[in-house]
């Protein structure tokens, strides 16, 4: 597989969503290949049957393959679910009076001792340790100290863990389909590279990605993210109310939340009329599409103030003046955007995947955010020789045009 090609795997709880893209001279990316199928074998963002997972994996990825016309050898893989963590973390040392300049190496050690290894514990692991800011002796706010003069370096982290059984589960079940993993990334952080400009991250902002089993949320805060969190709550439980509600089978009650569903009463026709497909082959009936917007409404206000709560609990909540980002498959939801922001009580928009040529109107799509995000954030760890991804200004971009081959490993343990 040619350096110039990139895929990103985005395995989810209702899809399996693979995307390729083409590298050029000047970093610039295309996207030419996308496959999406089903997912059958995860449940809330956590394996549960690998050969179901597996057959998903394949088919998402021989569609992507077939598109781009290209073979697929290793890729970038998402985790999310409601094991992931991430916590903030902070340490300093002290600096060699022989040379009190600050080098890669000072850098690195920093960032190694911010790691809270001792209470982790023994079945997770840290999947990626993200630089916020150094300080040096009484100077704080520094971006990149190397070659600065000190003798006391200091660095806040923040340091997302997975659990240890479901991470090695996922890899399990992407490696049965024999392509490789070059990193795995957290979902959220990936999308956030497709999703979020820098004016937003630079002045605080909430990414929050709505898909089918979980709500994954990350916040920015002067380019470094502060939060992350994930919340076992996502589209599908709509999809259950709906088919409870209305007596249809799941399938059919995912697509009348496509097809007619909306967050808000007040934006529909209260005469309009739908046809519900029966259970177990009974025949369908027809029912006010008001009832089905009467199930939505609740379990959207409902996820808004799960949000909201989990904003709040990060004491973030009045440093987010952009706003929040809604994304992910649920996002298309007619009116989520407005009761959003009613609950919220920020500005609200939703976000589409960007920053890509090629086959941009066909990923001009929510779902997309993250696939196209891992072939985003994929490029820049190529570009960073294996390097850190997700400091200061992006979450793709080194702290510091300086800090180079240092770097490495410090996305993935």
């Amino acid at each position: 597989m040619p350096e110039t090609i990139i895929c990103g795997l985005d395995i989810g709880s209702t899809k399996v969503c693979a995307v390729i893209g083409e590298v050029d001279d000047q970093g610039n990316v295309d996207i030419i290949g996308i496959g999406k199928s089903i997912s059958f074998g995860l449940r809330k963002g956590v394996v549960i049957n690998i050969d179901t997972t597996v057959h998903s994996v394949e088919n998402a990825i021989k569609e992507a393959q077939l598109m781009a016309g290209v073979k697929i050898e290793s890729l970038f893989a998402g985790i999310s679910g409601s094991h992931i963590t991430g916590i903030n973390s902070e340490s300093r040392i002290s600096i060699p009076t022989s040379n009190k300049r600050i080098t890669a190496t000072d850098v690195e050690r920093v960032i190694e001792s911010a790691k809270p290894t001792s209470s982790i514990p023994p079945d997770r692991q840290i999947i990626h340790t993200i630089p916020q800011k150094f300080s040096l002796d009484d100077q704080d706010q520094i971006d990149n100290p190397i070659d600065m003069i000190g003798t006391r370096l200091g660095v806040e982290v923040h340091v997302i863990t997975s659990g240890i059984s479901p991470t090695q589960n996922l890899v399990q079940s992407i490696e049965k389909t024999g392509v490789k993993i070059d990193k795995l990334a957290f979902s959220p952080l990936a999308g956030a590279t497709s999703v979020l400009n820098e004016d937003e991250k630079n002045l605080g902002v909430a990414m929050v990605d709505i898909g089918g089993g979980t709500t994954d949320i990350v916040i920015f805060i002067n380019g470094s993210i502060w939060h992350s969190s994930v919340i076992g709550i996502g589209g599908m439980n709509i999809s259950n109310d709906i088919a409870v509600g209305l007596r249809t089978p799941l399938n059919a009650a995912e697509k009348l939340k496509i097809d007619y569903g909306c967050a808000l009463r007040s934006l529909i026709e209260q005469d309009e009329q739908i046809e519900i497909t029966g259970v177990g082959g009974g025949p369908s009936k027809t029912v006010s599409r008001e009832i089905l917007v009467s199930l939505i409404e609740p379990r959207v206000e409902e996820l808004m103030e799960l949000i909201k709560t989990n904003i709040q609990n990060s004491g973030r909540e009045d440093l987010i003046p952009a706003g929040v980002v809604l994304t992910g498959g649920t996002s298309q939801l007619l009116g989520i955007g407005e009761v959003a922001s009613e609950i919220l009580d920020l500005p609200v928009r939703i976000g589409y995947p960007k920053k890509v040529g090629g086959l941009s109107d066909i990923i001009n799509n929510p779902i997309y955010s993250t696939g196209v995000g891992l072939v985003l954030w994929g490029n820049e760890y190529r570009r960073n020789g294996g390097g850190k991804i997700g400091g200061k200004g992006t979450a793709n971009v080194t702290v510091g045009e300086k800090v180079k081959g240092f770097f490495k490993k410090l996305l993935g343990e």
